[in-house]
């Protein structure tokens, strides 16, 4: 749901297609929600949409807390992104096992797939077993990412940390501490009324402060039902090839708040590197012709109809032959590797937060507080008096009264093992 860069927007437009004259009923998936209401589905005064917001956030807090772990020198990068997704899988096995109404399952799963990206690659690298050259080493600013989702209701995060016993210090640190405490005060704005181009002020401010470049492309969205990108966006940094509409938070809004900074410009560039992140573009048909294409489709259609996913998810040589025909025909929408100059480092936090009907923010991910030691510090008086502002839930001594989107408030902690 971020850094697709100028083009790959576009990309969801139908398409007329010259020779797609044929029956497309073999490659035709049914759109899910049909039957739902949208508002229906969104609506956060249901507690068991709020509760299974929750799920899905505890499950990704859980799954990071063990991929930090294990991010240490020697690692392979797609041995933590494969870790991750098998995390994701089991504990996802583990809940709403009893069938819906209508005697449907509940569907459940990874929303995004575990990506590890390295010191300057700005994101999306959950590369192919045969195809994976990223070793870790002392001193490398990792990147972590990934969603969850539970009956089509997501939560992803992203978190950066050093590949070191010690704190990050110098401009390793600056560039985490620009992108955590941006992630901090975005989390202290998200409430009713703020809009996208105060939160996109705020990381320019913090950004200037720890002497970093907020990176380019990438957009923080509001989150639906099964939708991963829907149409209100805040913007990581504007620029003349990408500017968004203004829009104002509203209450039942569910984001991804997406905040990355680099060292360098924060110009993400495309890499040789195969685009391995994929997602269904449900807009576009097309009859495919090759039958390595055909079955690549209708596989992903049966286990990931809306959500991204990795081409490591299946047999890799038949998904990589299989995705080339589809992509070509506007399918599938691409999450291509991006990479700011040699020798600059990007960090990135991502949390998923949602504004309840009682006008609070309720933040769904978090990772660790970063070790990271800068000499720099938020400069911007107004900036400094809100990041002093906790976020800790004031505790209360009266017995809880039940009210509308008080939905999973219970916070039972998710084993992952």
């Amino acid at each position: 749901s971020r850094m697709r860069r100028k083009g790959l927007s576009e990309a969801r437009m139908p398409k007329k297609e010259e020779d797609d004259d044929d029956d497309i009923s073999d490659v035709v998936s049914d759109e899910p929600n049909e039957e739902e209401n949208e508002e229906e589905s969104n609506d956060l005064n249901n507690s068991d949409i709020v509760t299974k917001y929750r799920c899905a956030g505890d499950i990704a807090n859980a799954v990071l807390q063990q991929l930090v772990a294990a991010v240490k020198p020697g690692m392979k990068a797609v041995e933590l992104c494969a870790m991750g997704d098998t995390l994701v899988e089991e504990a996802v096995s583990k809940i709403y096992n009893k069938k819906a109404e209508g005697g449907k399952k509940v569907e459940k799963g990874s929303a995004f797939p575990t990506c590890i990206s390295v010191n300057s690659c700005v994101g999306h690298y959950s590369p192919l077993v045969s195809e994976d050259k990223v070793v870790l080493e002392d001193g490398d600013v990792v990147k972590i990412d990934l969603g969850v989702h539970v009956d089509g209701y997501i939560a992803t995060l992203a978190h950066t940390v050093l590949c070191s016993t010690g704190p990050a210090t110098g401009r390793k640190a600056d560039v985490i501490q620009a992108a955590y405490q941006a992630s901090e005060l975005a989390q202290r704005m998200y409430k009713e009324g703020c809009t996208n181009n105060e939160i996109t002020d705020m990381i320019t401010k913090v950004a200037e402060s720890f002497k970093c470049a907020p990176v380019e492309g990438v957009l923080s969205h509001q989150m639906k039902k099964h939708v991963i990108d829907a149409n209100k966006v805040i913007i990581n940094k504007p620029s003349t090839e990408q500017q968004v509409a203004k829009a104002e938070i509203e209450k039942n809004d569910v984001f991804a708040m997406d905040i990355v900074m680099s060292t360098g410009e924060g110009k993400p560039r495309p890499s040789e590197l195969r685009t391995t992140v994929f997602k269904r573009n449900i807009s576009e048909k097309y009859s495919l012709k090759m039958k390595a294409s055909r079955s690549f489709f209708s596989e992903v259609n049966q286990r990931f109809p809306t959500m991204p996913f990795t081409l490591r998810a299946g047999d890799e040589r038949n998904w990589r032959m299989g995705v080339v025909e589809c992509v070509k025909h506007n399918l599938f929408t691409e999450y291509p590797v991006l990479f700011d100059k040699d020798g600059t480092f990007v960090a990135q936090f991502k949390f998923t937060v949602m504004l309840l009907p009682s006008g609070n923010p309720a933040r769904l991910t978090t990772g660790p507080a970063p070790d990271a030691t800068s000499e720099l510090a938020i400069e911007d008086e107004g900036l400094k008096e809100l990041l002093a502002v906790s976020t800790e839930k004031k505790k209360k001594n009266k017995p809880k009264k039940k009210k509308g989107g008080g939905g999973g408030d219970k916070e039972e902690p998710v084993e992952v093992s």
